[in-house]
């Protein structure tokens, strides 16, 4: 076993305390407690080696009786980003499970995530609407909280298209936030389907489109803005390179991209085996933007804003 001066191998390589974590989430063990209730549909002894086991990290306090209660770090599993996360029957069984092609992930040099499911990770979401929309609500609000709409200054912007948006969560802030913009949502049928409702709740109906279509086909043309955010991480270059020629094609010479950038290189390796994708720096995208007739004008934190090239 280490001793006090090597790192603990072992410690590093746990997988039951996630796996845990895991079970008493899809159990909803903590809103059991809650509420005051016994936990069903398990086995009360071996529901209690779990929570003896968490007890130990700090999540659930085990009382001198024997019984188990929350504390503050098991009232966070009630918490609806770490619940759709951390629930087995939702997107957060298919992140767990992808974990396990990480060898042939290494090996190939992209997603082996159908080794795991039997399609990729988008054929799966459609096949698979209930995951799908878990995996909508864990990219929305629910999971990632509202949107910041201060992508920019869109004092001088009449038009922006949000591209590969999902349900359509920040573009709704944005036109919300700034009355006389108009919006179009463009992403795959099924990933908008909700949209026309978030936009009615968020009172931006009137002002809001959307275009149902992959981002690998021609995008809705001559807007003033176009917001990729959240999509090229989830790509491996050359069809991270599809979507920016796409995106150059629609802003011609006027238009204005902004995108997202890692402040450094990071491994992203749920992205890996989950779609192949992975982070970039600015540096990066920029060599990658470069293929496709477009460079970096300006910089916000980990936002960048691209126009097309002097030559183009």
């Amino acid at each position: 076993m280490a001793n006090s001066s090597q790192t603990d191998i072992w410690a590093l390589a746990d997988l039951e305390t996630p796996w845990c974590l895991h079970t008493v989430v899809t159990l909803r063990v903590a809103e059991h407690m809650a509420a005051g209730k016994p936990v069903a549909d398990a086995d009360p002894e071996t529901l209690r080696r779990v929570l003896k086991h968490l007890a130990g990290k700090g999540v659930f306090v085990e009382e001198p009786d024997g019984t188990f209660t929350l504390n503050d770090a098991a009232r966070q599993l009630m918490d609806p980003a770490i619940r759709l996360g951390l629930d087995l029957n939702g997107i957060g069984g298919r992140m767990a499970g992808a974990w396990s092609t990480l060898p042939s992930a290494v090996r190939a040099g992209r997603s082996m995530y159908q080794e795991q499911f039997q399609r990729s990770f988008w054929d799966d979401l459609g096949a698979n609407p209930p995951i799908a929309e878990s995996f909508h609500r864990l990219m929305g609000p629910e999971g990632h909280g509202i949107p910041d709409p201060g992508l920019t200054d869109w004092s001088q912007v009449q038009t922006v298209v949000d591209v590969g948006g999902g349900e359509g969560w920040l573009l709704a802030e944005i036109l919300r936030a700034n009355p006389h913009l108009k919006g179009t949502l463009v992403d795959l049928p099924e990933a908008v389907a909700n949209a026309p409702k978030v936009f009615e709740n968020a009172g931006v109906g009137s002002r809001a489109e959307v275009s149902a279509q992959s981002f690998f086909e021609p995008l809705p043309a001559g807007r003033d803005v176009y917001v990729l955010k959240k999509v090229l991480s989830n790509w491996a270059d050359p069809e991270a390179l599809q979507i920016l020629r796409r995106c150059a094609e629609a802003i011609g010479k006027t238009g204005v991209l902004i995108t997202d950038v890692s402040p450094h290189p990071s491994p992203e390796l749920l992205m890996l085996v989950l779609v192949g994708g992975k982070g970039r720096t600015k540096d990066d995208l920029a060599a990658l933007a470069a293929q496709a007739g477009l460079q970096i004008v300006n910089q916000h934190g980990s936002l960048v804003e691209l126009r097309a090239t002097a030559s183009q």
